[in-house]
């Protein structure tokens, strides 16, 4: 049981992880990279996939501290894992369609989540961009608001 809450609190915390790298991160210093996921692409891979690699090593490290040092630490890369493997299910085969299945969200909360990631590629420079989490998003109405809002303070030099 104290395995399984340690799994869901990895799981769930890399929410934070997520959204934090994503923001301040992808859309900041490592924008050099990421900037070719809010670009058509050409091609099976982009630079942004470099990402995934680098996001694997923590979680390739934990499971192996977790078998080898201290066997708590082994939920902790599993769930991790999980986080990474959902991400990936979900936004690169459900959203932006790289894997050669079809899904269309039919519940509320799976078409909240895919209409924000539309709404935060309507973005196509480091800044303006929203919604930079993966499980949990604000209502896409606020988001878009708050999408066109910053737009027009880059377009008033105001950000």
């Amino acid at each position: 049981m104290v395995d399984l809450l340690i799994f869901l609190a990895a799981f769930v915390g890399m929410e934070g992880v997520a959204w934090g790298t994503h923001k301040y991160l992808m859309h900041g210093p490592l924008w050099c990279w990421h900037e070719s996921h809010h670009r058509p692409r050409e091609g099976t891979f982009e630079k942004n996939d470099l990402f995934a690699f680098y996001f694997a090593l923590p979680s390739i490290l934990f499971i192996w501290l977790g078998v080898n040092v201290s066997e708590p630490l082994l939920p902790v890369g599993i769930g991790m894992t999980a986080y990474g493997f959902c991400y990936f299910a979900f936004h690169d085969g459900i959203v932006h369609r790289r894997l050669p299945f079809r899904y269309n969200g039919k519940n509320a909360y799976m078409k909240r989540i895919i209409q924000a990631h539309y709404v935060h590629h309507a973005t196509t420079t480091k800044e303006g961009a929203v919604s930079f989490g993966f499980l949990y998003t604000r209502p896409v109405q606020e988001l878009d608001a708050e999408r066109r809002r910053l737009a027009g303070n880059l377009n008033t030099g105001q950000a």
